[in-house]
């Protein structure tokens, strides 16, 4: 198996599961609640994990209950946690669930992101097989580029459309008009432009004009929470990459493993 590394951003986040989304002023009932360490980078690290990689998380956390409990989480799914910690608070968020699987998402504070200059065993990604990018400062892009192969999310904004090093992959939700602006901002750096579509699969793209589409995986249950679905995608994806599949082949993991996060309740 690959050895894998993710250099992101992790929140904790409380889940709460409604029947519908409560209109202005009204007191609504929620069904379950509970919480989990989530985020673009920790649902990547999980889903890694979970495909039997060895797995290193490069991250920030606030130097905070909830940060020491993200880690610990993290860590109890098989995850290798490398954190900067902070004098900040560990970012939080609260998601609504609502019964057909939709979500609306509240985030609190300031997202917090690993820089190159945090003291942290950088040196570990030299012998990585895939690195996942989702934030940082373009310092942490450099040390993640050590990887064989690096892919990113647009999500990482500034740290991409800085000069910097190329990224294999660039990965982003075609329904999502800030992630598609950011994506075609920084499309130059990026040897594949890989555009997720939901239900209708999905495209990827070449700077020379070649590219192609998969098709989505029907979920292997009823869906239940679209919650880290793109984040699973992308997880995959770059397993697969990391794994030496075809572009073709690490689509359709990607889309077997975000087909199986919409029937499970949270980040995986």
């Amino acid at each position: 198996m690959p050895r894998m590394s993710v250099v992101g951003h992790v929140e904790w986040v409380d889940f709460l599961e409604v029947d519908r989304f409560p209109g202005p002023g009204e007191l609504l009932q929620a069904q379950r609640a509970f919480a989990r360490a989530a985020g673009g980078g920790g649902v990547a690290a999980v889903v890694m994990a979970e495909l039997g990689a060895e797995v290193d998380f490069f991250c920030a956390l606030g130097r905070d209950s909830l940060g020491e409990t993200a880690a610990g989480q993290l860590r109890q799914r098989g995850v290798r946690v490398i954190p900067a910690w902070r004098d900040q608070p560990t970012r939080r968020a609260i998601t609504l669930l609502q019964a057909d699987g939709e979500r609306t998402i509240v985030t609190i504070g300031a997202r917090l992101e690993p820089l190159g200059s945090d003291e942290l065993d950088w040196d570990r990604l030299r012998s990585a097989d895939g690195a996942y990018f989702t934030a940082g400062d373009p310092q942490a892009l450099a040390h993640a580029r050590q990887a064989r192969m690096l892919v990113a999310s647009p999500r990482a904004r500034s740290a991409l459309v800085a000069d910097g090093p190329c990224i294999d992959a660039l990965v982003f939700s075609a329904g999502d008009r800030d992630e598609c602006e950011w994506a075609r901002q920084v499309a130059g750096r990026a040897r594949l432009s890989v555009a997720t579509e939901g239900a209708r699969g999905g495209t990827w793209s070449e700077p020379s004009g070649g590219g192609g589409r998969w098709r989505a995986q029907p979920p292997p249950g009823p869906p239940h929470d679209a919650f880290g679905c793109g984040d699973s995608f992308a997880a995959a994806f770059t397993f697969g990459l990391a794994s030496e599949m075809s572009v073709a082949e690490a689509a359709e993991l990607g889309a077997s493993v975000g087909a199986r996060c919409l029937t499970r309740a949270g980040a995986p």
